[in-house]
């Protein structure tokens, strides 16, 4: 026993010197992570699109909550915005008429005080199969077109089976009309019918879907977001870039601010993309860490209430 408890003393006395630490650590990285393989084997080439609006004054937002503004932030001691030159920093000052504004991701508790806030939802969500239905087509043609279960099938008689806890995103080109006047006003608008969302959520059980425009649906009284949100259920609003993005074999990697008791989510998603995909960024096709410099500085813009870079020879 006790030549036992010397060789163990002097194998752990070993791990203390530095050639021991590295035989240590060298036994370690030996040790396969599959999470650290799947990054190298799937993620670090893949294609990254955004799918999100940016919060600002001028967006689409629906007529009862009113707009965001934005100020430079100030020392609420001397009232004097925050220079570069002396404080050695700026910052912004926003206000938020809702939580329920741009890209979002919508908890069911907006409706159903009985079910999650935003800041409830699990952590779970962070990153599911995507699928991506188009009726883009349809809607060139009637703009109040809705997704119909007929629509389902067609996707999935030509790419397969919805996996069960995926997202599905349902693209409309809705999107392209972002920020003009009166479109959040608009009462004729392409939608996701109950049936639609009935289908998705009972017979493939996904995780969520999400759309384009603000509201799930356009009828009188939003049968179909009613239904949802209290039954307990989440969805995205306001998405865009969804023609950049394959209909199927993508991942989406989910991100929400977390506001205590949260009846909204802004949201930021971002479409994994396969490598061989023809839209999106590498991490190799920009500098990360640090960021490279931009061509012109972020100055703030009394005109249009927000920070803007200066174009190149404006000076």
């Amino acid at each position: 026993m006790r030549g036992i408890a010397a060789l163990v003393f002097v194998s752990l006395l070993s791990l203390s010197t530095p050639l021991g630490s590295r035989t240590f650590l060298a036994s370690v990285n030996t040790v396969p992570h599959p999470l650290w393989e799947t990054y190298e084997r799937s993620l670090r080439d893949a294609k990254y699109v955004d799918l999100t609006h940016s919060i600002a004054p001028g967006m689409t937002v629906w007529a009862g909550f009113g707009a965001p503004t934005c100020r430079p932030a100030f020392d609420p001691k001397t009232n004097r915005p925050y220079s570069y030159n002396p404080d050695g920093f700026e910052a912004n000052q926003y206000t938020l008429p809702t939580d329920q504004l741009g890209t979002q991701l919508d908890p069911p508790a907006h409706w159903n005080p009985d079910f999650p806030a935003i800041d409830e939802l699990p952590a779970t969500f962070a990153v599911r199969p995507l699928c991506v239905i188009s009726i883009a087509e349809r809607v060139a043609v009637d703009p109040g077109y809705s997704l119909q279960v007929s629509d389902i099938k067609a996707w999935e008689m030509k790419f397969g089976r919805i996996p069960e806890g995926s997202v599905v995103f349902v693209r409309s080109d809705w999107s392209r009309d972002w920020g003009k006047p009166g479109l959040a006003e608009r009462t004729v608008y392409p939608g996701v019918s109950l049936e639609a969302v009935q289908y998705l959520r009972l017979e493939r059980k996904i995780l969520f879907h999400g759309h384009e425009p603000l509201d799930t649906d356009a009828t009188p009284t939003l049968v179909a977001e009613r239904w949802l949100l209290t039954n307990g259920y989440t969805q995205a609003e306001g998405l865009t870039n969804l023609d950049l993005v394959p209909e199927v074999g993508a991942l989406v990697s989910i991100g929400f601010a977390k506001f205590q008791g949260g009846l909204g989510g802004y949201a930021r998603f971002i479409a994994i993309c396969p490598p061989d995909w023809r839209h999106g960024d590498t991490m190799n096709s920009t500098l990360e860490a640090p960021l490279s410099k931009r061509d012109s500085p972020l100055r703030w813009d009394p005109e249009s209430g927000v920070r803007r870079r200066e174009k190149v020879g404006t000076r």
